[in-house]
């Protein structure tokens, strides 16, 4: 066993379990422990979703679909990203329904990567892509968006892309953002779009959180950069479908047609069921993330109103559920430390900022997608915790 234990893909050596799920199990053993760790809706999936998976059940859609989806997903996909956003896919050619945006994101980094590629990053950032880059033999290079409010600005990406030349093969966005949840507007998203089409490089936009987003209307990147982006979005945010395992692939066909090849041999197709459920959600459903970003709304005000006074410095988020907070300079700069101590002391925990990289240390991420009773006696321990 000890021969077999050594004869793994070596770049798994360079990856690990992610830092935010050690945490939460590690926190998880606290008794009467308050978690606002996991980024997952506290919301339940739609009733009339859920009927809809049930209905699926009972008429035995219970087979494979096509590895791309069902027909009519996709066409309610393209049908919903066109309202939303203004954008036009052809459901037929460039739409692909995948295992959650997780088996998106992986499907398309190793379509697109090959040892000694680069892909650039704005960090801090989900720690989703690191470990996918990794494996496909590639390199991650961060960019520090911690002087530019969380955001990537267009001398910096212009800057690194003309540094290190061809060796960058792709150009990772996530917006909304976690952990910070900032995002870009029509004007800074045409600003990258001006950068990026100087260059031959894919640009995997992560829009997930798309239809979380307080201050204005989404915009996608893929309305100023159609040919160069791949867009990854979903329903586990938007519907409170987390469970279901509903993501989508939205690119030019050129570019779909090689990614359906990794996508068919890593899952063959996504779940019939699921996907049932999703045709509700996207057609019926379609804005039902309404309700939801109303009281998201809400409780990042209140979150945000508490933290501010408590003396912590924060980017204000302009969509997701997160809070990414900078530790007052009177505490402990380290983050792991301070969120052991919170979670022994006050039975409250949060994610230490270094779980998004470096960049992230001396920061603390909070996602307020729990009630706002919840969020209430959270602040209050947070508050007991810091006035001692």
């Amino acid at each position: 066993m000890r021969q077999l234990a050594n004869r793994f893909n070596p770049q798994l050596n360079k990856i690990a379990i992610s830092l935010i799920r050690q945490f939460d199990e590690q926190v998880s053993t606290i008794p009467d422990m308050l978690k606002l760790t996991l980024g997952e809706p506290d919301f339940h999936t739609p009733d009339h979703v859920k009927e809809a998976g049930i209905r699926a059940i009972q008429e035995n859609y219970t087979h494979y679909s096509g590895m791309a989806g069902l027909a009519d997903v996709r066409e309610a996909a393209a049908a919903f990203f066109h309202q939303k956003y203004g954008v036009t896919y052809d459901w037929h050619s460039e739409i692909m329904v995948t295992i959650g945006a997780t088996e998106a994101i992986s499907a398309t980094l190793l379509s697109i990567l090959c040892p000694g590629d680069e892909v650039i990053l704005p960090a801090p950032i989900y720690p989703g892509y690191e470990p996918i880059i990794t494996l496909a033999g590639a390199t991650p290079i961060y960019i520090d968006t911690r002087e530019t409010g969380f955001v990537l600005s267009p001398e910096a990406l212009d800057k690194e892309l003309q540094t290190r030349g061809e060796k960058v093969k792709a150009v990772i966005l996530n917006f909304p953002s976690n952990p910070t949840g900032v995002t870009y507007n029509e004007e800074a998203l045409a600003a990258l779009a001006e950068v990026l089409k100087k260059y031959d490089v894919f640009v995997v936009s992560d829009e997930i959180y798309s239809e979380l987003s307080y201050d204005a209307p989404h915009e996608t990147l893929a309305r100023h950069l159609r040919d160069q982006t791949i867009v990854i979005n979903g329903l586990s945010k938007s519907h409170a479908m987390t469970g279901w395992r509903i993501g989508f692939i939205f690119a030019p066909e050129e570019l779909a047609k090689e990614i359906i090849k990794t996508h068919q041999y890593l899952v063959t197709a996504a779940t019939t069921i699921s996907q049932k459920a999703a045709l509700q959600a996207l057609v019926e459903g379609i804005d039902d993330a309404d309700i939801m970003r109303a009281e998201y709304l809400e409780r990042r005000n209140f979150v945000y109103d508490q933290m501010t006074a408590l003396g912590f410095e924060v980017a204000k988020p302009s969509g997701a559920f997160y809070i990414f907070a900078k530790i007052p300079s009177n505490y402990t700069q380290q983050s792991m430390d301070f969120c052991v101590d919170l979670a022994q002391k006050a039975k409250l925990a949060i994610i230490p900022g270094v779980a998004f990289g470096p960049e992230g240390e001396g920061y603390v991420r909070v996602s307020y997608a729990a009630s706002l009773d919840q969020l209430k006696e959270a602040m209050q321990r947070l508050k007991q915790y810091m006035n001692k």
